[in-house]
């Protein structure tokens, strides 16, 4: 059922309903409606879960394997996709980390890149496997 995916997305995204609902821009209540089955959610909202959440519309319209929740994204796809997230930030803290982190990786020598890549693969590699 539609109301079991929804919950199903938004548990796997570890997003609270509030969370959820910020996101696609509606009320936390009229998200909720949705999970509990009360009201069935409009092409649009659909769409824009799909969208914001990089789900897979026809799994979530019409069931299937939770291995097409989501769709597959190219390695250059996520990249655009979080510098897109990072661009639309209103965390001024993290967009001024992570462009002070990327001025400081552009003045290392490629040795310093290397063990530095090395260890962000490590970490993805280690939230990949939660």
């Amino acid at each position: 059922m539609l109301k079991e995916r929804l919950k199903k997305i938004r548990k796997s995204l570890d997003l609270t309903q509030q969370e959820f609902a910020d996101r696609i821009g509606i009320k936390r209540n009229s998200y909720a409606n949705y999970e509990i089955g009360r009201n069935i959610p409009i092409d649009a909202i659909i769409l824009s879960i799909c969208r914001e959440f990089n789900v897979n519309e026809d799994w979530l319209r019409n069931g299937g394997s939770d291995e097409n929740m989501f769709i597959k994204l190219t390695e250059d796809e996520e990249l655009a996709m979080y510098t897109q997230m990072l661009l639309d930030s209103t965390d001024d803290i993290m967009a001024d980390m992570i462009k002070d982190f990327i001025v400081v990786y552009e003045k290392l020598d490629n040795d310093s890149k290397q063990v530095l890549k090395n260890f962000a693969k490590s970490l993805l590699d280690k939230a990949n496997s939660k």
